[in-house]
């Protein structure tokens, strides 16, 4: 404090105390607001990988994303991702690469994983499922990759 500055001027600890926790309420609540919309937004990804098809839209998307890598010059693309806890080990099998991680898929998942057995393998095509992140250390997403790599002599 200055010798020109009176008690009466100078703002109380209280009241800077107060102003403190008005802004971390504030955050509190947009932090809320974020994770409600979060949970929304992952309640209706779950009911529509579980409730709905892979319909004429998506198959678009996918041969869209295909082109769009070719022309890149890549030999594969993402065409899917889920959270891995939606596998029925949670992407234990996926992320070990253990021998038959494809019956531990379900909904959208299975439906893609069997598509690529009618329609795209018989035209050389091949897919990958990979872990593509792990938030906090542990297995989060799954990415399925279709690839288009010239065989190995």
């Amino acid at each position: 404090m200055t010798a020109s500055e009176t008690p009466q001027s100078m703002t109380s600890a209280e009241d800077l105390r107060k102003r403190a926790l008005e802004l971390q309420l504030a955050e509190m609540e947009r932090d809320q607001k974020i994770k409600d919309r979060e949970a929304t937004k992952h309640a209706e990804f779950v009911e529509d990988f579980f409730q709905k098809h892979i319909g004429d839209t998506e198959r678009a998307v996918i041969k869209r994303l295909v082109m769009k890598a070719a022309a890149d010059g890549k030999y594969e693309a993402m065409i899917y991702s889920f959270p891995s806890s939606l596998c029925t080990d949670s992407g234990r099998g996926i992320n070990n690469n253990l021998p038959g991680w494809q019956n531990s898929l379900q909904g959208k998942a299975k439906e893609i994983y069997e598509l690529f057995e009618t329609v795209a393998k018989p035209q050389g095509y091949g897919l990958k499922a990979a872990i593509i992140n792990f938030p906090g250390g542990i297995p989060g997403d799954v990415g399925f990759f279709l690839t288009w790599e010239p065989p190995v002599d």
